[in-house]
């Protein structure tokens, strides 16, 4: 059941109608509940048991790490009126090493479970040495979608509760979060404690809120099924014949996928969005225009933002952040995206796309402190110049760096390098991709990809320097016309979500 599919429209139009007529908060969440087990079951049905039992396990972690918190057990007097003999402080260590025990036992759980799931053939075949390939190792685990947006929600949840954030206290509740179909499969990473009360008190179901979520689910489809399906149709062709391929096509498929990554997981976000806020739920935002960002630092907080905030608040920061110097903050920045780079996949394309994050990282860290000794580097950075060449320099080493995103086995990814100067187009390449599969040109794919850019840019400019956005009235007329042209201008048979195979 796509997103972008007419199927969909009709589970969420019986889900919508179903919810707003239950008045019982409890029904309300079963609701939700049910709808979210038949909308993964229309993928993989075979993994919802598995789902449900991780959704149990985790929410009892997280009651005995509470259970065990010092706030819930500090000594009391007892019937006496006297202090108990145990000294507080052994009694404080004893429960932290117990609640610390708990939480290695939940993170270790979901870490394993996410490592056997997506690396059980690699890990055989470094530990027993067989002679397999990924594409014939008959023993090979599935996948189930979603897994890696589940697990690392759990983590969140389970280090949230260690810190001292309250544990969720309903199992109806926290399963109802953990399976929301809105945001089960496709993201963003949400924590419990952003979501929790509003299943208490979902927004009213306004016009002004049925609006916009129409509006979101709407320009998320145009995003999805216009725009990243038909240039993932580019794409598709250029990467699968790379050695035919020349410079320029490489080029312009290199950015084409950029385009494509984007409007493929920010359209999906989108409809998950809008799904949610029909529902009187409000899920986080996952980009904030990240192709206008002018440093790579400044690029993940922009790019897929919740992943952006797991990693600095459960890794980079426990890590030691920035607060033990230089050199050990660059080791943690490199730490952190090669791990990234790991929870993408097994094919070393995915770590070295996380090296060259984290290299990158390293660098605009160095430059950042050798630019606050220095007045002219520091006046540079902030003339126009100086943020245009930032920009350049940073969307330059982003768009490289999908190709080993995109092309994850080395051998793929470096002949695209090797061919990005001087390496002259195939004829036949050119009259079989152009001019008979996509009936275009190479110009018109360029102009193409500047017309998306610069819609960026003005889309930008009214949300975030004018602050002005459509009226609700308008946004009204625009869905039905948004659906339309989708229905109209989508490839046959969309492509999946790119994100599925992470």
């Amino acid at each position: 059941m796509k997103f972008t599919s007419a199927l969909y429209g009709l589970f969420l139009v019986i889900v919508l109608i179903t919810y707003w007529n239950i008045k019982q908060p409890k029904f309300r969440l079963w609701t939700i509940i049910i709808s979210s087990i038949v909308f993964y079951a229309s993928w993989d049905v075979q993994y919802i048991p598995l789902m449900i039992v991780l959704t149990f396990i985790n929410f009892r972690l997280g009651v005995e790490i509470a259970k065990n918190s010092v706030s819930n057990n500090y000594p009391k007097k007892n019937n006496n009126n006297q202090d108990s003999d145990q000294d507080p402080e052994i009694i404080e260590a004893d429960w932290n090493r117990n609640r610390l025990k708990i939480l290695a036992l939940g993170i270790f759980l979901n870490v394993g479970l996410l490592l056997v799931f997506k690396y059980s053939t690699i890990l055989s075949e470094w530990i027993f040495r067989l002679d397999i390939t990924l594409e014939n190792a008959s023993f090979k685990l599935g996948i189930p979608l979603g897994i890696s947006f589940f697990t690392f929600e759990n983590i969140a949840y389970l280090i949230d509760v260690y810190r001292g954030v309250p544990a969720a206290d309903n199992l109806l509740k926290f399963t109802s979060y953990k399976l929301f179909f809105a945001k089960l499969i496709s993201g963003p990473i949400t924590r419990y404690h952003q979501i929790s009360w509003q299943f208490d008190q979902p927004k009213s179901n306004h016009i002004y809120i049925r609006t916009e979520g129409l509006w979101l689910i709407a320009r998320g489809a145009v995003k999805k099924g216009i725009l990243a399906d038909n240039l993932g149709i580019f794409v598709e062709l250029c990467f699968n014949n790379v050695q035919r391929a020349g410079s320029t096509d490489l080029w312009l498929a290199t950015f084409a996928y950029g385009f494509q990554l984007y409007l493929d997981f920010n359209g999906y976000v989108d409809i998950a969005r809008g799904s949610a806020l029909l529902l009187g739920l409000v899920l986080p935002e996952n980009f904030d225009f990240p192709y206008l960002s002018s440093s790579i630092a400044d690029f993940w907080r922009r790019w897929h933002i919740t992943l952006g905030d797991w990693l600095r608040n459960y890794l980079y920061f426990p890590l030691g952040g920035s607060r033990r110097g230089l050199l050990r903050t660059c080791l943690n920045l490199l730490i952190v995206m090669l791990i990234a780079g790991i929870w993408h996949g097994s094919a070393w394309g995915f770590l070295v796309w996380g090296g060259l994050h984290g290299i990158a990282l390293c660098i605009h860290r160095v430059t950042d402190v050798v630019s606050n000794n220095s007045k002219i580097l520091r006046l540079f950075w902030h003339h126009p110049l100086g943020i245009i060449l930032a920009w350049l320099l940073t969307q330059l080493t982003v768009f490289i760096s999908w190709i080993w995103f995109r092309l994850p086995r080395i051998e793929d990814s470096a002949l695209v390098m090797g061919n990005l100067w001087g390496h002259t187009a195939d004829m036949q390449f050119i009259e079989k991709v152009y001019m008979e599969a996509l009936n275009t040109s190479p110009n018109q794919v360029l102009w193409g990809l500047i017309l998306i850019f610069v819609f960026m840019i003005v889309a930008y400019v009214f949300k975030r320097k004018l602050h002005l956005e459509l009226t609700w009235q308008l946004k009204l007329v625009f869905v039905p016309l948004c659906f339309y042209a989708v229905w109209l201008l989508a490839p046959q048979g969309s492509l999946p979500y790119i994100y599925f195979d992470f």
